[in-house]
């Protein structure tokens, strides 16, 4: 009996030893469970506020891209209407000498350019020299030379069939600014255009601009 509760006290105290050099307690346990609690909620909260925050940074970046997109086409506008506004204060400049200007019809400033397959803009300026006592009324044609099939052929404007013959009547006593677009048949490549102005059927000028 003496051995057995000898043996008994030996055991017990080997294991609270154990728990001791352990460092096990039941108490600390659950103290430390708790405080691991209270950090991951912190980190949680913590997460959550860095979420926010990069949710915020990330829609101001789009913001601010979509403002520096529409910077940028607003740029591009501007440019397109000062190159336009200068062509227009080079046109309306050499209108200053026309009084002075010999007597007769000219074009001044004649442009055109491809800005599709199949599409070419035009652009001139018409100008009768004198003091402008006597209004001119005529016709504008434009001669297209253009590439089919791998031959040169001429196509004339307006066409009689397509009934716009209205957009190219000229009618002004000191300048007239005309512009438009052409429409070409598809596989055909403009190579140059010739502009002729033409008074009671007859040819008082004409000026060629090649693209």
């Amino acid at each position: 009996m003496v051995v057995l509760g000898l043996g008994g006290a030996l055991s017990m105290w080997m294991y609270d030893l154990g728990r001791s050099l352990t460092g096990f307690n039941p108490g600390a346990t659950k103290e430390q469970l708790s405080n691991y609690r209270d950090e991951i909620e912190q980190l949680r909260t913590e997460r959550d506020q860095f979420s926010t925050t990069v949710n915020s940074a990330e829609s101001q970046l789009n913001i601010e891209r979509s403002a520096q997109k529409q910077l940028v086409m607003q740029v591009k506008g501007l440019e397109a209407e000062n190159i336009k506004l200068k062509e227009d204060l080079a046109f309306f400049e050499s209108l200053l000498p026309a009084d002075t200007g010999a007597q007769g019809v000219s074009i001044r400033r004649f442009k055109a350019e491809n800005v599709a397959a199949n599409q070419v803009r035009y652009r001139l300026l018409i100008m009768q020299g004198g003091k402008g006592d006597r209004e001119f009324s005529g016709d504008l044609q434009l001669a297209v030379t253009v590439l089919q099939g791998g031959k040169s052929a001429i196509m004339a404007f307006p066409d009689a069939k397509n009934g716009d013959a209205d957009k190219f009547k000229l009618g002004f006593k000191h300048y007239q600014r005309v512009e438009g677009i052409l429409t070409l048949p598809d596989g055909v490549t403009a190579r140059a255009v010739q502009a002729k102005i033409l008074e009671k059927g007859q040819i008082r000028v004409h000026q060629s601009a090649n693209l």
